[in-house]
């Protein structure tokens, strides 16, 4: 085919389509008499035409492999990574500058809409969402606003406790004396009663802080042995020790407070493998008797309830849920008197080095004694190591299958040394001492195991592919939700794991008809009063993150396409709670946990106004949509009743009743996945062992850095596991070494201590923090206008000092009064930023955790290169004055702040010469934009609120309030329609788009709040 012939076929231009059009023989031809050519003469004065075709020939996306390619769809192993410490999820920070990643990177071409319905640049029908010409489907309808308000106030209310029955249950023992509390016993093993040195064997606080600093913060020891020959620097500093050697030596007499680690030899398959383990007994003990945890001790089973009729249960910490209170009924019938020591063991093999194949299999306990909030927080010390296991491949057995089951017998063999002494205990108990000398009898119960998919199946010996739980059929996984499912019988596969003595293969057949791998001596099966297929518990991070949310949005991408998708995710505008995805979501490899999570929050929002190929109706898509981000969010409710589990429910059904549409769509042909079906257990697992903070696996996935990483980087790499568990054991006596310290302080300082811990999650916090001097000292009125956007700065501070001097005027009255103020001043401190507390929005006191939430208010400067950094204006969420305002989200009104500042002090009194000087506004005040009120209802398939900005005569209105009036900022979806405007961006889309959807997913506060 020649160049001209290509180019004909490939060209859009009309003229040529026209001219190819043409029959050949309607054409002269060169060798015919009437054929005379023109000579063509290019015009230099008219625009480029656009580049059209390619002379050498068609190309495709293979061609190009550097340009990026979508996502491949997922595989329907539902694995992991490999990597699961990418998985981890942490809090994301604030970037103090505010200068945010830039916007205007190369971005494809504006693509045409899909449907020929109105013009492909206008926003949808707001209140529809989708094109009016086709029909929606019916199907199931999210919770009526009035009831999701009824089942979230049980949430909110006052609970009213149940305590187990009779007085035995965690009462102390009688017949013992009390013991002497924890840290007069260290003090006196130190030997240190009679000394005034707190700090002892310290000889001074300077020698102890750099000892402490050595230990924890120190780059190692060969850094510090470089650091102390420096001339002059031990006698300057006064230190008893001059290098590492004797500072281990000082640090190794003080007393331990956990056992020691013990080297043992496993042999399975006539080979020895080498386990590091500690006594589980000793253990249970030092966590029981750490003084700091004394008062907050969970010892007794409750019942608590959200009503005084009973009816309405709630669940938060483990010993609200039924498994706590039926193991001690079961305990009392043999021995009154007992207290539960639930177990909860997690347990995850982990990479050492980013390259090579070191890997550690860390093992780490810890105590439903323990309140939630001190388990999920490592550096309270809630949490131990109990063991490293091997992590031999065992590559050297030729055949895949006899080296699986070699793994898992070595890996059942390995938990039953660490687990066994609660064989015996569980069943005759012990008696331990807490932290202030009270001695109980107390037993010792495996309560769950938590661990992702792999480790869950290596747990309970079930098959690839198949439920952990429960024996539903691999062909019925994900077809529906049935929350009442029977688990697995326990009793069944106890059986079958019998018939060992009767020769394998009549045990391999036993196995095989309880559902099972044929696995020798699991570590459970002389457990008492532990069901190991109930002690399986949900996993968020692996589970939702990076099981269900990971599919979610590869559909979603197939669905749509990555183009638009990664041009609304540009084009959304910041927030505090909010990564900002500067490059999309489409280019991302190897995406974590943190990132999905990041994903989920804002997922909703960039579909909600897509139109699917064809012109087809997207209401089932984002119904399922949004079911699976509700039951994500659900999940993860601090504290949960009946009526929130009831929702739970019903966003689990909601999916179900829409997931067709993956399938009408193409993208799947069967929802045969473990991570979606195991959703259905959750509600089980939560009224068994309370909320899923409980048992998450991103706490251990965090411990991983404390408790393996750091220990490895600290050793020389050979034999490195001998010197980690050293290096942890002397970690560990420095921090309690620490806490021994603040309690000598606490004495010299207070004769009577209160007995209060450190750090007590109960200490209030003030909500809003401001920074001690402006960011701008003097700001005219004019730059207020002009630089911060505040365009009636003047007129709603006259107005804000006439209401405030007699709040009794109407608001004409105050428009007149208004015009009276004069004011004998130009300028006001401006603050570029503000931080709030987010408190405990369920209210029950359950979850002491205080993110902060940070506001900004700055106009555009020039950024360090001299670049133009955009002005940053969040919307926040101001609590309306009227409590009856049916237009407010749950009493929210929604604004943007434009400038945050001060009145001058010495001009207060003169502006308000009526008032008593403590009601003087001598506070932050914020002025701000209004949107208008919320619909009544919000929308029947995505179910978020709509919002516009309220403009009266061609003007935003605007008011200035108290900053204490703002509850914290929220995050606004842009309805861009079905094609985003290439012209907008993250820095102005607030200012350009006209209607707006409140983000409920801006963070689980945020989805508690208004949701």
């Amino acid at each position: 085919m020649s160049g001209l012939a290509k180019h004909l076929s490939l060209t859009k231009n009309e003229e040529c389509i026209s001219a190819a059009s043409l029959s050949y023989d309607t054409l002269p031809n060169a060798g015919s008499p009437g054929f005379i050519p023109e000579p063509h003469f290019p015009d230099f004065d008219a625009p480029p035409e656009p580049f059209e075709g390619d002379f050498f020939g068609v190309y495709g996306a293979e061609d190009f492999p550097e340009q990026g390619s979508p996502p491949p769809p997922l595989s329907d192993d539902d694995g992991d990574c490999p990597d699961d410490d990418r998985d981890e999820i942490n809090d994301s920070s604030d970037d103090e500058e505010g200068a945010g990643p830039p916007t205007g990177g190369w971005e494809p071409p504006l693509r045409a809409a899909t449907s020929t319905v109105g013009n492909p640049q206008a926003p949808l029908n707001p209140d529809s969402a989708y094109p009016p010409t086709y029909p929606i489907p019916a199907g199931p309808r999210l919770p009526s606003p009035a009831e999701r308000e009824a089942a979230e106030r049980s949430t909110r209310a006052k609970t009213y406790v149940v305590p187990f029955p009779g007085c035995d249950a965690g009462a102390p023992v009688t017949d013992s004396k009390k013991a002497t509390d924890t840290y007069t016993n260290y003090q006196n093993e130190l030997k240190t009663a009679e000394s005034d040195n707190p700090y002892a064997p310290f000889a001074s606080k300077m020698d102890w802080q750099v000892a402490r600093w050595a230990k924890l913060r120190g780059a190692g020891s060969t850094s510090f042995d470089d650091l102390a020959t420096i001339e002059g620097l031990v006698e300057a500093l006064s230190l008893s020790y001059r290098h590492m050697r004797e500072l281990n030596k000082i640090i190794d007499k003080l007393p331990s407070g956990r056992p020691p680690f013990e080297r043992h030899e496993i042999v399975v398959a006539n080979e020895a493998f080498e386990v590091y383990v500690r006594d589980i007994v000793q253990c249970i003990h030092a966590l029981l008797g750490d003084p700091e945890f004394a008062p907050l001790l969970l010892l007794v089973p409750e019942r608590h309830y959200a009503d005084p009729n009973h009816k309405t249960r709630v669940y938060f910490d483990m010993n609200t849920g039924k498994w706590w209170w039926a193991t001690q009924s079961a305990l009392e019938k043999e021995q009154p008197g007992a207290t539960v020591i639930p177990v909860i063991i997690s347990s995850d093999k982990t990479q050492l080095t980013l390259i090579g194949n070191k890997t550690a299999y860390p093992v780490y306990m810890t105590l439903g004694n323990l309140p939630k909030d001190i388990r999920c927080k490592p550096s309270r010390g809630g949490q131990i190591l109990l063991a490293y296991l091997p992590t031999s491949r065992l590559l050297h057995i030729p055949n895949k299958s006899a080296r699986r089951r070699t793994l898992a017998n070595l890996f059942h063999a390995c938990m039953t040394r660490v687990l066994s002494p609660l064989s015996t205990l569980g069943v005759s108990g012990m008696h331990f001492a807490s932290g202030d000398g009270i001695v109980r009898r107390g037993h010792p119960i495996l309560a769950t195991f938590v661990g992702d998919y792999p480790e869950q199946l290596l747990v309970t010996g079930c098959k690839t592919g198949e439920c952990p739980k429960c024996n539903i059929p691999r062909s019925e996984l994900g077809d529906s939700a049935d929350p009442s499912r029977p688990l697995r019988d326990l009793g069944m596969v106890l059986d079958a794991l019998a018939a060992i003595d009767e020769g394998p293969l009549a045990f391999t057949r036993a196995c095989r008809g309880a559902g099972i791998k044929p696995v020798q001596h699991p570590f459970w099966e002389d457990l008492p009063y532990t069901n190991i297929f109930a002690a399986i518990t949900p996993d968020i991070l692996h589970q939702l993150y990076q099981g269900v949310i990971k599919h979610l949005v590869a559909w979603l991408q197939t669905a749509y396409g990555t183009e638009e998708i990664d041009v609304r995710c540009r084009r959304l505008p910041p927030n505090h709670s909010l990564r900002h995805f500067a490059k999309g979501i489409s280019s991302m490899s190897r995406v974590t946990g943190k990132e999905h999570q990041d994903m989920s929050r804002i997922i909703l929002g960039l579909i909600i106004d897509l139109e699917l190929p064809g012109g087809l109706s997207s209401a089932r898509l984002v119904r399922a949509t949004r079911a699976l981000l509700d039951f994500l969010y659900l999940a993860q409710y601090p504290c949960h009743t009946t009526s929130t589990l009831k929702l739970l429910d019903e966003a689990l059904a909601a999916f179900h009743a829409n997931k067709q549409v993956f399938v009408d769509l193409g993208i799947r042909e069967h929802f045969k996945l473990p991570k979606l079906h195991f959703l259905e257990h959750y509600r089980r697992s939560i009224e068994l062992f309370g909320t899923t903070d409980n048992y998450d696996t991103q706490y251990s996935e965090r411990l991983h850095i404390d408790f393996t990483k750091d220990a490895y980087r600290a050793s020389n790499r050979k034999d490195e596991f001998a010197q980690m568990t050293t290096w942890l054991q002397r970690k560990e006596k420095v921090l309690r070494h620490e806490k021994f310290i603040e309690w000598r302080l606490r004495l010299q300082q207070q004769p009577q201590p209160s007995g209060r811990p450190r750090n007590d999650v109960h200490m209030t916090q003030t909500r809003i923090a401001m920074a001690r001097h402006p960011s701008v000292a003097s700001v005219e009125f004019n730059d207020a206008v002009h630089k911060y956007g505040a365009s009636f700065f003047r007129d709603a501070l006259a107005r804000f000092v006439a209401e405030h001097n007699n709040p009794t005027l109407t608001a004409h009255q105050v428009e007149l009064a208004s015009g009276g103020i004069y004011f004998n001043f130009a300028s006001v401190a401006a603050f570029h930023k503000m931080k709030i507390a987010l408190g405990d929005v369920q209210g029950l006191g359950v979850s002491h955790a205080q993110p902060q939430d940070v506001v900004h208010a700055r106009p555009c400067r020039r950024g360090k290169y001299d670049t133009e950094v955009p002005g940053r204006f969040d919307t926040v969420l101001v609590r309306s004055r009227d409590p009856d305002d049916v237009h407010a989200v749950r009493g929210f009104r929604v604004a943007q702040v434009r400038l945050i500042f001060k009145i001058p002090a010495r001009k207060i009194a003169g502006l308000f010469p009526r008032l008593p000087s403590s009601s003087h506004p001598e506070g932050h005040l914020a002025y701000i934009e209004w949107f208008t009120p919320a619909s009544q209802a919000p929308h029947q398939d995505h179910g978020l609120y709509r919002f516009t900005r309220l403009i009266r005569r061609g003007e935003r209105l605007a008011s200035i309030i108290p900053i204490e009036h703002i509850e914290r900022t929220c995050h606004l979806f842009p309805l861009f329609g079905p094609v985003a405007p290439r012209d907008w961006s993250s820095d102005n889309v607030l200012e350009r788009c006209e209607s707006f959807l409140l983000n409920a997913f801006a963070d689980r506060y945020m989805y508690m709040l208004v949701s």
